[in-house]
């Protein structure tokens, strides 16, 4: 695995041992930032169920500003710090070692983030736990944009009852990602 473009162009990451993790594949990881490219000159990024970091590591390489990343794996988060120091990116990141549904309420208050990655383990829903929780937190707003990982026979179809809008959906041969934004209102 490795680093696609930017200052960090071509740097080989440290992966994580094991199945706990999912490391997205440079081809995918490629074409996600050919889409997300245009919203990364100094953007702020969160990257939940971070892994080794490649995804918030790629984006601060390709300019955003900050990345927080959470990930609640020590050895996982172990990998995220190793991988942050040999690219050099570690003074635009803050690495934050807890469960994703727990730093909702430690990043309120926080400046907003523009983009939002969540790649949680499958089927397990934490998509749709992850998104309810940070429905109208301080750390999102209107042009927050989230990015869901997820296999492809997730459900999405609460989505806009959870006041949600689905942007954009890239499908392939077994995950997708969906580019969701916060509507700004929730049905009772």
């Amino acid at each position: 695995m490795r680093v696609i473009a930017g200052k960090c162009r071509s740097l080989p990451l440290k992966t994580v041992q094991g199945m706990d993790t999912r490391p997205t594949t440079d081809r995918i990881k490629e074409t996600l930032f050919n889409m997300l490219q245009p919203y990364l000159p100094g953007c702020r990024f969160l990257d939940l169920f971070a892994g080794s970091g490649a995804i918030g590591i790629e984006a601060l390489s390709r300019g955003a500003s900050y990345c927080c990343f959470v990930e609640q794996n020590r050895r996982a988060a172990a990998c995220i710090r190793e991988n942050l120091k040999f690219t050099g990116l570690e003074a635009d990141a803050e690495l934050l070692t807890a469960d994703a549904r727990q730093t909702a309420e430690k990043l309120s208050g926080r400046e907003p983030f523009d983009i939002i990655f969540m790649d949680p383990p499958y089927r397990k829903k934490l998509e749709q736990e992850m998104l309810e929780l940070l429905a109208g937190a301080s750390c999102v707003t209107e042009d927050t944009l989230f990015v869901v990982e997820a296999s492809l026979d997730t459900d999405f179809s609460w989505l806009e009852g959870a006041g949600y809008a689905l942007i954009k959906e890239k499908k392939y041969k077994t995950n997708a990602h969906l580019f969701i934004r916060w509507a700004g209102r929730r049905e009772k």
